[in-house]
């Protein structure tokens, strides 16, 4: 995951570990995992994620490269 990738193939890797929707209003989906608090996932499917963002995200969610 060094690079970019479109939103929808982390939105997968997020939900392959763990994470689920808890709702969702437009783009904006909050997911939820045991033990951690809410992320709020603000993206579009077909959007790319900079490999700046895609850092926050693994940060906040414990996704590693491994994962995608």
């Amino acid at each position: 995951m060094a690079g970019s990738m479109k939103a929808r193939r982390v939105l997968a890797a997020l939900l392959r570990i763990g994470w689920s929707i808890k709702r969702q209003r437009g783009s904006h989906r909050t997911l939820e995992r045991a033990g951690r608090p809410d992320y709020v996932f603000a993206f579009h499917d077909n959007e790319v994620i900079g490999p700046r963002m895609l850092a926050r995200i693994k940060k906040s969610t414990g996704l590693t490269d491994a994962d995608c």
